[in-house]
């Protein structure tokens, strides 16, 4: 357990771990489990927080409710939830301080032992969770003992100090996590795309994008970047990385040198081979991809990149993209009924995610609306009027969608329901099987947060799926 041992200098450290949650309770337990004097701050004392703190205070950690922004007096170092906003006065307070403040993922970073294994890190506003696990599976079929890690459920934290070893680690990691870990160094890198997201949290999108960027600092093999969307290529341009590390793109085109790409029904690797002036080599058939949607085999590309950055042969990107099978709720055939097909991508919660789901088919019956927050929808209705059969509006911002409709496709026949009972999405389902014609999609993208009618967007999809299979049964 050598590559396990972690630095003694924690006993007796003053740590302030801002916010419980799924980040927050691991920190705090590690770090008291280190010898450090661990006090969590919270601004939430509810009765879940109050369960919380009651827990970690038997364990010996003390615990301040319903004040998370004063800096506990002889604070040494902050550890942060990823969420909490940069400009809270504990933050200040601490940077007045000259106290450091680190994420969750910092904190993973520094603890890794002599040995540990190297990370193969993505980011980027959609896409990251499909990516790394494709990576992930890429990694198994070569044999590798490697995990989906980071923001994708399975905590840093355990991955860093758990019994298992690992080879490499598939890591996804939020803008939020990279804007708090400053000395984060990954083997490699990609950024999957830029769209205006969190930008209540960041401040800007120059801000959003810088953040993002952090993923490439010190790199060692490869930073992989989205030939599609320069401003993931001006980032690798300004990140400082490793001598040696290359710039690798992806792109749904021809690749060229130095970079994956698709020839014919090919993957291809134009990046990792002897001669990549005139040499590529095959890595999978597009029919290898689930499912084969043109932002999916971007992700594909991705993965397949960071697996060649870390040594992968071909053999095991093939084996690894037929193995992987995605999350539900994401861009996930339903069911086909009458000769329409009825896809649930509940998340598609921006317009950036909805635009790639519209572009993968056509006609489409757009099921669409939600909580827009703050995006505008010019943008995404005019690239996808020419493919939509009939919209189908519901959730609290859809004037929004119905207004761009009417700029940029006002021949679109548009239902606009104003419900937000539990029977909605089944009138949404049924208005939108009305207007399709055999050889359609029925696609739920709904280019919005799902918070103002449901818990989450899985409930969200949940409720689409059920609608569906209803209208099968009714129709047997």
């Amino acid at each position: 357990m050598g590559s396990r041992q972690v630095s003694t200098s924690w006993q007796g450290k003053n740590v302030t771990v801002a916010g419980l949650g799924v980040s927050g309770i691991p920190a705090a337990r590690v770090l008291h489990g280190l010898g450090a004097r661990v006090t969590v701050v919270n601004d939430g004392d509810d009765e879940r927080s109050r369960a919380q703190a009651a827990q970690l205070e038997a364990e010996g950690v003390t615990v301040r409710l319903g004040d998370g922004d004063t800096l506990p007096e002889g604070t040494e170092l902050v550890v942060t939830t990823p969420g909490w906003h940069p400009g809270k006065p504990l933050f200040a307070a601490a940077a007045e301080a000259g106290v450091e403040i680190w994420g969750d993922v910092e904190l993973a970073w520094r603890l890794r032992g002599p040995g540990a294994a190297p990370w193969l890190a993505v980011t980027g506003t959609n896409g990251k969770t499909t990516t790394v696990r494709m990576l992930a599976a890429i990694l198994e079929a070569a044999g590798l003992r490697t995990a989906a890690v980071g923001n994708i459920g399975v905590s840093l934290l355990d991955a860093v100090l758990g019994e298992e070893e690992y080879d490499v680690l598939a890591v996804e990691l939020s803008s939020y996590q990279l804007h708090w870990a400053p000395s984060l160094r990954a083997h490699s890198a990609a950024v999957l795309n830029l769209a205006p997201d969190h930008l209540d949290w960041h401040g800007s999108m120059q801000a959003y994008a810088a953040d993002k960027g952090r993923i490439y600092e010190g790199n060692q093999v490869a930073c992989v970047y989205n030939a599609a969307d320069k401003a993931t290529e001006d980032l690798v341009r300004e990140a400082d990385v490793e001598e040696g590390c290359r710039a690798i793109g992806f792109t749904l085109g021809t690749p060229g040198p130095s970079q994956v790409g698709i020839v014919d029904d090919l993957l291809v690797d134009r990046a990792f081979v002897e001669n990549r002036q005139k040499q590529a080599q095959e890595l999978a058939q597009i029919s290898d991809v689930d499912p084969p949607a043109p932002h999916n085999i971007a992700n594909a590309l991705a993965a397949a990149a960071l697996a060649r950055a870390f040594g992968v042969p071909a053999t095991a990107v093939r084996d690894g993209l037929r193995a992987f099978r995605p999350d539900p709720h994401r861009i996930e055939l339903v069911e086909e009924i009458g000769g329409v097909r009825y896809v649930d991508d509940s998340k598609a919660t921006n317009t950036h995610a909805a635009e790639a789901s519209l572009a993968a088919y056509d006609p489409i019956v757009w099921i669409a609306g939600g909580l827009a927050k703050g995006a505008t929808f010019d943008e995404l209705v005019a690239s996808a009027a020419k493919r939509l059969r009939g919209v189908v509006l519901m959730g609290a911002d859809r004037a929004l969608i119905r207004e761009a409709l009417a700029r940029h496709a006002p021949e679109v026949p548009v239902v606009d329901l104003d419900r937000t009972d539990t029977g909605a999405m089944s009138a949404a389902v049924g208005e939108a099987a009305a207007l399709a014609l055999p050889g359609d999609t029925v696609l739920l993208a709904p280019a919005c947060a799902s918070m103002d009618m449901f818990v989450n967007y899985n409930k969200r999809g949940e409720a689409f799926a059920d609608a569906v299979r209803a209208l099968a049964a009714e129709r047997a």
